[in-house]
């Protein structure tokens, strides 16, 4: 059995479905903390197993003994070690074939703070002996898409990046990586560093952006300082704003930047360009 952690979410969906499309339903387990909105998939013949990471107690059920499982790295910064360590604990008591982890471009050499949860992630996952594979995934384009309309209205995107480039890809491609791990054979103890084939810098996303709108848009880079007062400004809480800076000051480095093609040839095609991913926000 495949068994997809956190199958609702936007990566989850989008890793099931890719799934659904290559293996029957019967094949496939979603391990997800509200069974209610996995209902499509158990009236299409899907396992639904309950897991909370923050409750370690609903994880012994949740994986079989041979089971593949896709760990998809929590969205609460701050507490993921805790839950992740619960997840690889009650994998590992269970006796799973494969652990597959979603972890963050660059792994133990990433420089910034968002990467720390996942360096811990990965080295209990080296730890519990068992079979893995690292899906260490770049920045998803979509990221910067949620709020187009939003971006355009205010002249552009702000930043503290400067001429730093990215090497992004759209959600998808990573969704389409794990399903090709995940049904594929010969990936025990790899570990790919995903990222997409061409980076651009903010320059380029409001260049590419004011030509698809015909509006003026253009990036406003801006100190770290400012930066995180646009965005406590914005609404969010200190500690996050203070690790998305961070990001900017990584993305001057480089580090987002680097791309070795794993991703294309995992997924056997050209990764999701820039243009496309911002045509598609903007047509929603």
């Amino acid at each position: 059995m495949i068994v997809v952690t956190a199958a609702t979410g936007q990566l989850g969906r989008l890793v099931v479905e890719g799934l659904l499309a290559r293996v029957p339903a019967t094949e496939i387990a979603v391990a997800v903390r509200s069974p209610e909105k996995a209902a499509d998939w158990a009236a299409r013949g899907v396992d639904v197993r309950v897991a909370d990471y923050g409750r370690p107690e609903t994880l012994a059920a949740a994986f079989h003994a041979g089971d593949k499982v896709l760990l998809i790295s929590g969205s609460e910064v701050g507490r993921r070690v805790p839950q992740h360590l619960a997840v690889v604990a009650a994998a590992k008591a269970a006796g799973v074939s494969l652990l597959a982890y979603t972890g963050v471009l660059g792994g133990d050499e990433a420089g910034f703070r968002l990467a720390d949860e996942h360096k811990t992630t990965e080295a209990a996952i080296r730890a519990s002996g068992l079979p893995f594979v690292l899906l260490r995934n770049g920045w998803y384009t979509d990221n910067y898409t949620a709020d187009l309309a939003g971006t355009v209205e205010r002249g552009g995107p702000v930043g503290s990046s400067g001429e730093g480039r990215i090497a992004s890809a759209a959600r998808q491609d990573y969704a389409d990586a794990a399903v090709a791990v995940l049904t594929g054979e010969g990936h025990e103890g790899r570990v790919y560093e995903l990222a997409g084939d061409t980076a651009w810098s903010f320059e380029e996303f409001a260049a590419e952006l004011a030509g698809q709108t015909g509006r003026p848009v253009a990036f406003r880079n801006v100190t770290a300082d400012e930066h995180l007062q646009v965005l406590l400004g914005a609404g969010l809480p200190a500690p996050f704003a203070e690790i998305l800076v961070d990001v900017d000051a990584a993305i001057v480095r480089g580090e987002l930047a680097r791309s070795n093609g794993d991703l294309a040839r995992l997924i056997g095609r050209p990764t999701t360009p820039l243009a496309e991913t911002l045509k598609a926000a903007l047509a929603r």
